[in-house]
Formats: structure tokens, C-alpha cells, sequence
């Protein structure tokens, strides 16, 4: 028995007891799901006329052909070889579950259409329609980018002041209380009367939804200092300024990467109801628009590019927090 390590995205270390035979037998298991989902995908008859049938098998046929080569190799691939033996199974799982749509869709079709579209219709949304995905990408990211940043400033702020100052305390504790339960998707009729365009009132909403965790953890996170760590600095000789960016701040901020964590997952959800106001673009736009033409094959596309996009933005906010806080590297995982 060997013991495999994995270093994660957010430098969690994950031990598992298996072998390494083990290992590479789940590499040929999804090798032979993934050219198993070509065959068909290349031999079976469509029921429907669909594009890219042929594409899609080529796909398929490199996955499959990659991991018999990952296979080969062994252990000269290194540290990525590791992380893929570890993914083995994901990737047995993912070749069957290909391999089932493509049969349950476009060869069988005993799932009804148009609401479960076949793997070539999501295929042909990126090859056909990637620049409004892409220009839908980049409206999504620059709506999100004003709304998290400004929740994410003023929550800090907020956040600071009232775990500090009694008197913010005594004035923003109610508010908090009062708005924080409140979900950000409520205020949408107050947005639309409020604020002067569409981008002013989504970014509003999503920096609602930003804004009140990282307030709510930054308070939290400043009032539980010890202390003694302020007796200490005090007795240095530190002043009221020192206290607050040497000894309260840094010591919050664990808790302020929590708030910011939970705020951009609640982020992720107001968005989608932010681009209903108005807009021409953007990802939530993109998948309203899919669905009043039944295009689901594009609606599954743009799912898939915002599980990737909130995957990713997530895990650069946790390479973030390792590097200010590496103290606490693998404490928080994702």
C-alpha cells in the first residue's frame, strides 16, 4: 500500500490509503468509459438531426486516449500525476455520465426534448455562439467585479467600526439586524425605483449580498480579540491607529475571508436575478434568452461557463487568503 498526497487548490494537503494499481485501475475504467461514449456517440444512428456528432466523438476519443497515456507514463508525469491518478474516479464517473446522455438524448430519445438537449447541442453553443458567450462572460464579470468590490469595501469598513467603536456599535448593530436577514433579491423593487440605470441597481443588489457577511464576520472577528493583545501593544506604547491596522485587523482577518467567502457564493445567485433587470447581456441574460427560444443546449453552455467562472473566482479568492494568512494554510478548505 502506498499513501497518495494531493496538494489542493488552497494548499490542503489530502492523504488517501490506496495503491497505486488502484489508482490506474480507475484511469483505465475512465479511458474505457470516455472511448466507450465515442463509439456511440460515432456508431449509433441519431434520432435527430444534430451537429457535431462527429467533433464530439474526436472529443471523446482525446480524452480517452490521453488517460491511457496518462496511464503509460505512470508516475513520470510527477506531482500532476498524482493529482490525476487521485481525480481517477471523477473522471470514470464523468465518461459514464457522457456516455448515458448521449444515449438517453440523441440515440434513444427517451428523454423529452427540448428540455433535455443532446451532448452536441451543448457543444454546438461553444463552437457556433462562443462570442456572445464570451461578450456574456465579460458583462457577467464586470457587473460582478463593481458589486463584490464595493460590498466587500463597505462591509469592511462597517465591519471594522462597529467591532471597534462603541458608539458605531450602538448605531449599526440594529441596522445589521434589521437588513442583514432581509435576502438581497427582496430589495429588487426598491432598486428599480432607486437608482438611475440597471447597472447601478444590480450592483447595488449584489453588493447587498456581498456586503452583509463580510460586515457581520469583520465585526465579529474584530470583537473577539483578546485582550491581552491589546494590553500588550498598550503597554509598548501603541496608539489607538496601531491598535486597529497592527493588532485588531490582521487578527480578524480569518474571519473576514469567511464573510468573504459566503458573500461572493450569495453573489453568485443575486447576479442571476440582477441581469434581469434590463440588460442586454451578460450570463443570466444569456441563459433567459436560451430558454424563451428552447435553445437548452445553450442554457446548459452557459451553466457550465458559470459553475467554471464561480469555481474559479472562488478558488483565487482562497489563493488570496493563503497567501496573506499562510498560518492558517489548510485550515479552511474548498
Amino acid at each position: 500500500m502506498s499513501e497518495v498526497v494531493v496538494e489542493g487548490v488552497a494548499g490542503v494537503r489530502v492523504t488517501d490509503q490506496f495503491s497505486a494499481s488502484a489508482f490506474w485501475f480507475f484511469g483505465l475504467l475512465a479511458a474505457a468509459a470516455w472511448l466507450g461514449a465515442a463509439v456511440i456517440t460515432i456508431t449509433l444512428p441519431d434520432i435527430f438531426d444534430v451537429d457535431y456528432t462527429p467533433l464530439l466523438a474526436e472529443l471523446e476519443s482525446l480524452v480517452g486516449g490521453l488517460l491511457i497515456l496518462a496511464f503509460l507514463l505512470g508516475r513520470r508525469l510527477g506531482r500532476f500525476g498524482v493529482g490525476l491518478r487521485h481525480a481517477g474516479a471523477w473522471f470514470f464517473a464523468l465518461g459514464l455520465l457522457l456516455l448515458a446522455w448521449e444515449a438517453l438524448t440523441a440515440k434513444f430519445g427517451i428523454l423529452p426534448r427540448p428540455f433535455f438537449a443532446a451532448p452536441q447541442k451543448v457543444l454546438a453553443a461553444f463552437v457556433d455562439d462562443w462570442p456572445r458567450l464570451l461578450l456574456c462572460v465579460y458583462y457577467s464579470l464586470r457587473l460582478l467585479t463593481a458589486g463584490v468590490v464595493t460590498g466587500a469595501t463597505l462591509g469592511f469598513l462597517a465591519g471594522v467600526a462597529i467591532g471597534w467603536s462603541p458608539l458605531a456599535r450602538y448605531w449599526g448593530h440594529p441596522l445589521l439586524r434589521f437588513i442583514g436577514p432581509i435576502p438581497p433579491t427582496a430589495w429588487l423593487p426598491f432598486a428599480v425605483f432607486a437608482f438611475p440605470n440597471s447597472f447601478s441597481a444590480s450592483t447595488f443588489l449584489i453588493a447587498l449580498a456581498m456586503g452583509m457577511p463580510v460586515a457581520v464576520l469583520t465585526w465579529s472577528g474584530v470583537a473577539a480579540v483578546n485582550s491581552t493583545y491589546y494590553d500588550v501593544a498598550r503597554t509598548l506604547g501603541a496608539g489607538e491607529r496601531f491598535l486597529i491596522f497592527k493588532v485588531a485587523i490582521p487578527a480578524a482577518m480569518p474571519h473576514v475571508f469567511v464573510g468573504m467567502f459566503m458573500g461572493l457564493s450569495f453573489s453568485f445567485a443575486v447576479l442571476m436575478v440582477a441581469e434581469l433587470l434590463g440588460v442586454k447581456a451578460g450570463l443570466g441574460w444569456y441563459m433567459q434568452w436560451s430558454q424563451g427560444w428552447s435553445a437548452y443546449g445553450n442554457m446548459y453552455a452557459a451553466l457550465l461557463v458559470l459553475a467554471a467562472m464561480c469555481s474559479g473566482l472562488i478558488s483565487l479568492l482562497f489563493l488570496g487568503r493563503d497567501y496573506l494568512l499562510g498560518w492558517q494554510k489548510g485550515m479552511l478548505r474548498w
